[in-house]
C-alpha cells in the first residue's frame, strides 16, 4: 500500500515558494526605483594649486554624496563619467563627441576653460543637452545664445561697471587695459573699452601679451608702455600664471613703485589666496576685484570638510587652496541633480536625426549622433532652478549665473584688505549691512569717500599721480615776438626750458584744477643757436611722432593738422585777416566852413531866413513902429530881425502875438541848425577821416605790391594759394620789423599789407600808433 504525502509539508512547500517570490519582486521593485542618469564632466584634472578642475571635480562629488544624502527618497541618480582633457581643445572637443555617441549623457559639466568651451556648446546644441561650465567666465559665450549652455560662474562682464566705478571715483580719464591674447582676454576687454568710452575714459593703447610670451617679449611690451603712453594707471585681466609673471617682471623695472595704479579683474582676484608669497611681494598696492562671497557657517564647514577629503584623495596637493571655482562646481552640481529629478528621466537613451550630421566650421565631417529626449526638458528646469547655495542665492538667468556684489581688496605684505564693495544698483560702498546691501547710501555712488583707504604702489597713501613727467614741446619764438603770447628762455646752468606767457598761463591754469598731481617739463623746439627748429607745422609732426607728449603755445588750429594730433578748445580768436595802409581823407582849405552843410541845404536855410523875416515883417509893419518906414529900411530890418536870431541880439520889439508864436518856432530851428553846424565843422577839423588804401586782394597782386607775412607760419602758405609771388614776400619775425616794414611801403622795400593771426593783428595795432596801418574787415 502507497503512502500518501503530508498535505501540511505540500502547504509549507508552496507558502515558501510565494514568499521567495515576492521577495524577489520587491528587489527588483525597489532596483527599478532608482534611475542611474549618465552625467560627463570634461575637466582639466592635471595636478596643480591653481587648478579649477581637480578643485571643481572634488567639489562635484561632495554635492552629489551631500545631496543624496539629504534626499535619499529621490528616485534620480546622477553618476559622474570624468574626462582629462589635458588642458588641450581638441582633446576636450573628442572627451565631449566620445561621452555624446558612446555613453548617452544627458548633461556635461564643464568645460574649464573658454577656449574648450566655443566648441562644446555646439555640441550641446546639436544633442541638445546642457552644458555646464562653472569656471568658464568670458561674456563672450553668450554670443551662442544656446538654450543649453549655462554658464554657472560669474560673467566677466559684470564686472566691468565696478572697475569703471573705482576710475571714476578717483578721476582718472586714461587706462591701459593689460590683458592675454585669447578668446579669454579678448571676450571682456571690448566690454571693458565700450563702458570705459561711454564713462569718458579714454583707452589709448590695448596691450595684449600671449600666454606662451617669455620674460624678454612681457618685458619689453612693459617698457613700451611705461615709456610711450602718457597715463599709469593698468587694468590687468589673464589667467593667474601669466599675471604674475606679469607683476614680477614689472616690479623688476619699476613699475611697482610710486606714481602707478594696478587693477586686477576677477581672474586673478579670485585667487588671490593661491598666490606665494614672492608674488604677493610684488603685488603690493594692487587693487583688486572678485565677487563676494557671504561667509557662512555652511560654508566655514563645507571648506572644512572639503580640506580634509581633498588632501585625503591627493596628499600631494596639501598645499592646494579652496576657491570659488570649487564653489560654483558644488552649487552646478546641486542645481542640476535638482533639475534631473524634477524631470523624472525615465528614457535616458538618444534618439536619431540624419539632419544632426556636422559640416560646419566648429565640427568638419563628424559621424551622426543622437538626440537626447529629455534634453529640452532638463533645459528649462535648470533654468527655473533656485536654492540657496555656498555661494548665495543661486539663481539662473538667461542661461548665467545672476550678477552679484562685487567687493575691491586691497593687497598689503603678504595679505589683502578689502576696501569696499560694488553692486549694479547702488555702485561703492564701504559697507553690507546683513542682507548683502549697501547701507547707508541711497543713490549710485562713484566717489572715493565710499571706499576705505587704500595704501598704493610704493608704499604710498595718498592718491598717486598717475601720469608720468610730461614732455612739453614749446616752439622757440624770437625774443621780440609777442613776448605777452608766448617767451622761451633756455637756462644753460640748470639745462632748463623756462616758458611764459599767456599760453603758458592758460596752461597752468588748466593743470591747477585737475583731480590730481601731473608733472610736465617744457622743452624749447629750437636748434643749438636758439632759433625755431622748423615750421609749426615740423612741430606738430614730432608731437604726432612721439618725441613730445604734448605741445603747448600759439599753435593754430587748421584742419590738415588736426588729421594728427587732438586740439583743446581755442582760447583766442582764430582766423588770418589782412592789414594794409591809410589814408586820410580830410581836405582843408579857406572854404572848409561850408562843408558841414549840403549846397542844397544852404540854399534851404538862406531861403527860411528870407521867409521868416517877410512872415514878421508882414505881422509886424501895420502895428509895430519898428517895421515901419522907406521900403530899403522896412527890408533891412526885416532880414536883420531874422538873422540876428541865430545869436539872439535882435533889438527889435514885437508886439502881435502871432509874431511871438512865429519867433519861437523859428528860434527851435535856428537852435537846432546851429548846433547841428557847429558839431559837424568840429568833427571835420579835429577827427581823421581813415580809408584803407587797399580795398581788394586782387589789387595787391595786380600791381605787384609787397605784402608780408610771419616767419614759420602757416600763413604762408595761404598767402602763396592766394596767387601771390615768392618777389612779392616779406617775411618778418617780430611786432616791431612788422611796423618798420609798413612805414617804408613798398617802394622802399617795404610792404603795403600784411597777413596774420587775427590775435597778432589786434595786438600790434593796440601796441603800435600806426598811423598807415587798418586792419581789412574780413577773414581769410
Amino acid at each position: 500500500m502507497k503512502k500518501k504525502g503530508n498535505p501540511i509539508s505540500f502547504v509549507y512547500f508552496v507558502i515558501c515558494m510565494v514568499t521567495c517570490w515576492c521577495l524577489n519582486d520587491g528587489i527588483l521593485a525597489q532596483r527599478n526605483e532608482t534611475v542611474v542618469v549618465k552625467v560627463g564632466a570634461v575637466l582639466d584634472i592635471s595636478n596643480g594649486p591653481n587648478a579649477a578642475g581637480i578643485i571643481g571635480l572634488s567639489c562635484i562629488n561632495m554635492a552629489l554624496s551631500d545631496f543624496y544624502h539629504s534626499h535619499s527618497h529621490y528616485k534620480t541618480r546622477i553618476q559622474i563619467i570624468v574626462k582629462d582633457s589635458h588642458k588641450d581643445v581638441v582633446t576636450a572637443a573628442t572627451h565631449a563627441l566620445d561621452l555624446i555617441k558612446n555613453e548617452e549623457v544627458q548633461a556635461i559639466i564643464g568645460p574649464t576653460t573658454t577656449m574648450e568651451a566655443n566648441f562644446m556648446i555646439q555640441l550641446g546644441d546639436k544633442a541638445q543637452i546642457p552644458i555646464v561650465t562653472f569656471s568658464a567666465t568670458s561674456p563672450s559665450l553668450a554670443s551662442f545664445q544656446s538654450p543649453y549652455f549655462f554658464q554657472i560662474s560669474q560673467n566677466d562682464s559684470a564686472q566691468v561697471k565696478a572697475i569703471t566705478s573705482i576710475i571714476q571715483a578717483f578721476g582718472w580719464k586714461q587706462v591701459v587695459p593689460i590683458y592675454i591674447d585669447n578668446s579669454f582676454g579678448e571676450g571682456l576687454i571690448h566690454y571693458l573699452a565700450n563702458v570705459l568710452q561711454e564713462a569718458n575714459i579714454q583707452v589709448p593703447y590695448l596691450s595684449a601679451i600671449s600666454l606662451s610670451a617669455n620674460d624678454h617679449v612681457i618685458t619689453r611690451e612693459l617698457q613700451k608702455i611705461m615709456t610711450t603712453i602718457p597715463t599709469r594707471v593698468y587694468i590687468v585681466h589673464m589667467s593667474p600664471n601669466l599675471g604674475t609673471k606679469l607683476f614680477t617682471l614689472a616690479k623688476k623695472i619699476g613699475m611697482m613703485g610710486e606714481g602707478y595704479v594696478w587693477i586686477v579683474t576677477d581672474s586673478m582676484a579670485n585667487l588671490f589666496n593661491s598666490l606665494n608669497f614672492n608674488v604677493w611681494e610684488s603685488m603690493e598696492g594692487v587693487i583688486g576685484v572678485r565677487t563676494y562671497i557671504p561667509r557662512t557657517k555652511k560654508l566655514d564647514d563645507f571648506r572644512v570638510r572639503w580640506k580634509r577629503k581633498f588632501i585625503s584623495d591627493n596628499p600631494t596637493l596639501f598645499n592646494t587652496k579652496f576657491n570659488i571655482f570649487g564653489i560654483w562646481a558644488y552649487d552646478a552640481t546641486i542645481a542640476l541633480a535638482m533639475a534631473i529629478e524634477k524631470v523624472g528621466i525615465g528614457n535616458t537613451k538618444f534618439g536619431y536625426n540624419e539632419s544632426n550630421t556636422s559640416s560646419n566650421y566648429y565640427m568638419p565631417n563628424f559621424e551622426k549622433f543622437g538626440i537626447a529626449q529629455n534634453g529640452e526638458k532638463l533645459s528649462e528646469a535648470l533654468s527655473n532652478t533656485s536654492f540657496n547655495g555656498l555661494s548665495g542665492d543661486f539663481n539662473v538667468v538667461d542661461g548665467k549665473l545672476q550678477a552679484s556684489i562685487f567687493e575691491i581688496i586691497n593687497v598689503i605684505g603678504n595679505g589683502e584688505k578689502r576696501v569696499g564693495f560694488w553692486t549694479p544698483n547702488k555702485g561703492l560702498a564701504r559697507n553690507l549691512d546683513m542682507k548683502g546691501l549697501i547701507s547707508k547710501n541711497s543713490i549710485y555712488s562713484s566717489s572715493k569717500n565710499d571706499l576705505r583707504s587704500i595704501i598704493w604702489p610704493g608704499d604710498m597713501y595718498s592718491i598717486p599721480p598717475i601720469w608720468k613727467k610730461l614732455k612739453i614741446g614749446v616752439p622757440a619764438r624770437h625774443a621780440d615776438n609777442y613776448p605777452e603770447f608766448l617767451r622761451v628762455t633756455y637756462d644753460h646752468n640748470t639745462n632748463k626750458t623756462q616758458a611764459t606767457g599767456f599760453c603758458i598761463d592758460v596752461f597752468k591754469a588748466a593743470v591747477d584744477i585737475l583731480p590730481y598731481n601731473l608733472q610736465y617739463e617744457f622743452f624749447q623746439f629750437a636748434k643749438a643757436d636758439g632759433e625755431m627748429a622748423g615750421t609749426y607745422n615740423e612741430l606738430i609732426t614730432q608731437l604726432y611722432d612721439g618725441k613730445y607728449d604734448a605741445v603747448v603755445g600759439d599753435v593754430t588750429i587748421i584742419a590738415n593738422r588736426s588729421n594728427y594730433v587732438d586740439f583743446t578748445m581755442p582760447y583766442t580768436e582764430s582766423g588770418v585777416t589782412m592789414v594794409v595802409s591809410m589814408k586820410d581823407n580830410r581836405k582843408k582849405n579857406a572854404w572848409t566852413f561850408l562843408k558841414p552843410l549840403t549846397w542844397d541845404l544852404w540854399v534851404a536855410s538862406v531861403g527860411s531866413f528870407v521867409l521868416f523875416g517877410f512872415v514878421v515883417w508882414n505881422l509886424e509893419h501895420k502895428i509895430n513902429d519898428d517895421f515901419r518906414g522907406p521900403p530899403s529900411y522896412q527890408i533891412g530890418t526885416s532880414l536883420w530881425f531874422s538873422f540876428s536870431t541865430m545869436v539872439y541880439a535882435h533889438r527889435e520889439k514885437v508886439v502881435s502875438n502871432l509874431t511871438r508864436f512865429v519867433t519861437v518856432v523859428w528860434v527851435f530851428v535856428v537852435l537846432i541848425l546851429v548846433q547841428s553846424y557847429t558839431a559837424s565843422l568840429t568833427s571835420m577839423l579835429t577827427v581823421e577821416q581813415l580809408s584803407p588804401t587797399i580795398t581788394d586782394v586782387n589789387q595787391l597782386i595786380r600791381n605787384k605790391m609787397n605784402v608780408g607775412y610771419p616767419i614759420g607760419s602757416y600763413v604762408y602758405g595761404i598767402v602763396k594759394n592766394l596767387g601771390f609771388s615768392d618777389s612779392q614776400l616779406i617775411a618778418y619775425q617780430s611786432p616791431k620789423e612788422f611796423h618798420d616794414l609798413f612805414i617804408k611801403g613798398s617802394v622802399n622795400g617795404g610792404i603795403d599789407a600784411a597777413f596774420d593771426e587775427v590775435a597778432y593783428v589786434k595786438h600790434f595795432l593796440g601796441t603800435y600808433s600806426c598811423s598807415k596801418c587798418f586792419q581789412k574787415d574780413h577773414h581769410l
